[in-house]
């Protein structure tokens, strides 16, 4: 069967960078809006059931609403049991690839995707941005997501439509404990506080995947020292100088301040960023995630391993040359 699935998370998109910054609330009727269109594009190219991550505000049941008559494809939770936490997309996603569902539409930003990547295995993630810093996710119109979605859930898509992307993984005394898609932040302090990320003078190192100048976040300083294309082989790491001010930086919407750099280079994969033995925290993609106390080894590592990604534009193209190789053979 021809299975694609949805992973809409309410709470992107509403973190307390709002509060600080200028970023716009993302709000779950938004949210809705946008599954109805992916759940209209999935139906028109032929996906015959998608499955989806429940939720307390009910994203896709309420985006169903007034689409009975108009899709054919069976929509159904998977059977997980909520928490209203993070933990609900990563169980979701697990579930979703051992029931072997051919591609994830994911609704959130860095944050979410970077949970999804952590339970989807091999399945591909087509992510729709929807959150505050979006580095990870596309801007991409909802129909044309699920309908590229239902492109690679079907199966038959051209070499090319599907790539890997690398990831930061977090070893802790020998144990990979965590990753990270975009960043993996070195932040001075003893505790997780408030998980979102703004501020400028507590951070000592990063170390990034991808770097743009048009990024925001953390990415966006590394990409105004030396750019990392999305899929080459290389990260960027970063040490930052609290004492010094070398460039203005996007660090979350409307948020622009001065950063000072002590010194910075790329990386390769396998290559270890070791932490200095002190008392930090390490945020991933723009959240405080991971604590770390004196005498604990810690290392980020550059993978190239890992979530498998889906190109729109690729996947899209490639369906039109098949449908003409078809009809030219037929």
């Amino acid at each position: 069967m021809r299975v694609a699935g949805i992973i809409a998370n309410p709470a992107s998109g509403k973190d307390i960078r709002r509060l600080v910054a200028y970023g716009t609330v993302f709000d779950n009727l938004e949210k809705v809006n946008i599954a109805k269109r992916i759940l209209l594009g999935l139906d028109a190219v032929g996906v015959e059931k998608t499955v989806y991550m429940p939720d307390y505000y009910g994203i896709v049941p309420r985006a169903l609403e007034g689409l009975r008559k108009e899709i054919d494809m069976r929509v159904e939770p998977v059977d997980i049991e909520l928490t209203g936490t993070q933990v609900d997309s990563c169980r979701a996603a697990e579930v979703m690839a051992r029931q072997g569902v051919g591609c994830i539409v994911v609704l959130g930003g860095d944050g979410t995707n970077r949970v999804v990547a952590k339970g989807s295995a091999d399945t591909p993630l087509l992510s729709v941005s929807t959150g505050t810093n979006n580095v990870f996710p596309e801007m991409v119109e909802g129909t044309i997501a699920g309908m590229a979605a239902g492109v690679i859930a079907r199966g038959r898509y051209a070499s090319g439509a599907v790539k890997v992307a690398k990831k930061l993984v977090i070893r802790k005394n020998g144990v990979d404990v965590d990753i990270g898609l975009v960043d993996a932040v070195v932040v001075d302090g003893n505790f997780v506080g408030s998980r979102a990320m703004w501020e400028i003078k507590p951070l000592l190192q990063a170390v990034v995947t991808r770097a743009k100048a048009h990024n925001i976040g953390i990415a966006s300083i590394a990409g105004n020292l030396m750019p990392v294309e999305t899929y080459e082989p290389r990260g960027m790491r970063i040490v930052f100088d609290p004492g010094r001010e070398d460039m203005l930086a996007p660090i979350a919407p409307g948020l622009i301040l001065p950063v000072g750099i002590k010194e910075y280079g790329y990386i390769g994969p396998g290559e270890p960023v070791r932490l200095p033995d002190a008392n930090c925290i390490i945020a991933l993609d723009g959240e405080r995630e991971v604590e770390v106390h004196c005498g604990d080894v810690v290392e980020i590592v550059l993978s190239v391993n890992g979530p498998h990604v889906v190109d729109i534009e690729a996947t899209l193209a490639g369906a039109v040359e098949q449908r003409r190789a078809r009809k030219t053979n037929a």
